[in-house]
């Protein structure tokens, strides 16, 4: 069985996530958190609208021929042109047909996938790493509701999987988010045999039979237990839809202390990792170095955007970081 760090056992020169005095703070997230969220995608600060590109920029413009709502470009007639879109008075002057190209907006649902399960339970700084995609995805939420578009989703942890349908309100996306709140804070380290592989997969193929075109898919997760199916589901996603992964890690396995250890845990079975040996931590940095190049590897294979977002620091600052990089890239093609 594959072991997953959690927040299992005893550890020596490990930091841990900060915690107020309800013990809370950076272990789980509340309601009144996630709604607190609302007021940071307010204004250009986050994810500004970028011409056709942006990923969240709510009801995105698409290439029409044709009369739409606004003025785009001015271009030769290509076969396959919609004979009405001929700009009559440039072609008598130029001597060669010419169409006016305009485009028009469309309602763009998003659904998003929020991973809440037990190898999200870790977190060596700031917070856990299900607290960070917590707070990813009520970002996300937010902004997407902010530009008038339906918010829905799939929250899922290691035995459960619920699905909340888009709609454009914001009392649903309220709901949304008190259930990523109810499954994240059923997160506890004393999960006798967590067997939540198969539920990264089962998310996606509920995503899959909702989102046929035209969605914002978003994946919040560390992606532990991926396989072939995973990157074949996601392939397909992206053929009709714009999807955007954000990768959930904690530093820890590529920054190792060089002493004391940790218990880590798949479940039932318990597993002392002594850092004190280095032949041990160079199979855990291997591991986890090899991990994060094949799923960084997507966004090349896959034409798949992806976001890698630290639980060790901050997310909003982070999010507004790669976007601004995202929208850049875009603008360059």
């Amino acid at each position: 069985m594959p072991f997953s760090l959690s927040a299992l056992g005893r550890s020596t020169g490990v930091t841990r996530p900060r915690r107020e005095p309800d013990g809370k703070a950076g272990v789980y997230v509340s309601g009144a958190d996630l709604v607190s969220l609302e007021a940071a995608v307010r204004g250009p600060g986050l994810w500004a609208r970028q011409p056709g590109r942006q990923l969240l920029a709510g009801r995105h413009e698409s290439h029409m021929r044709g009369r739409g709502l606004s003025f785009e470009e001015l271009r030769e007639y290509t076969p396959g042109d919609d004979i009405r879109s001929m700009d009559w008075r440039v072609t008598a002057r130029a001597g060669k047909p010419f169409v006016r190209v305009f485009t028009e907006e469309k309602d763009r649902p998003a659904l998003i996938v929020v991973d809440q399960r037990m190898n999200m339970f870790f977190g060596s700084r700031r917070s856990m790493k299900s607290v960070a995609a917590a707070q990813a995805a009520a970002l996300a939420a937010w902004r997407v509701l902010s530009v008038g578009d339906r918010v829905g989703g799939v929250v899922f942890n290691d035995r459960k999987l619920t699905q909340i349908r888009p709609h454009r309100s914001r009392a649903a996306v309220i709901d949304f988010l008190n259930t990523i709140v109810e499954q994240n804070t059923a997160l506890h380290a004393q999960v006798e045999d967590p067997r939540g592989h198969a539920q990264l997969n089962a998310a996606l193929r509920v995503v899959a039979s909702q989102a046929a075109h035209d969605h914002l898919v978003i994946v919040i997760s560390d992606f532990d237990g991926h396989d072939a199916e995973t990157r074949d589901m996601l392939l397909q996603l992206t053929m009709s839809n714009d999807v955007l992964a954000v990768l959930v890690y904690d530093p820890f396995l590529l920054q190792l202390p060089e002493r004391g250890e940790m218990v880590v845990s798949g479940g039932t079975l318990q597993a002392e990792l002594p850092f004190g040996r280095s032949d041990v931590r160079g199979r855990i940095t291997e591991f986890a170095q090899g991990r994060g190049r094949e799923l960084l590897s997507w966004q090349r294979e896959l034409g798949l955007p992806m976001m890698v977002v630290s639980a060790a620091e901050e997310v909003l600052p982070q999010l507004r970081r790669m976007m601004a990089e995202l929208s850049w890239h875009s603008r360059g093609r």
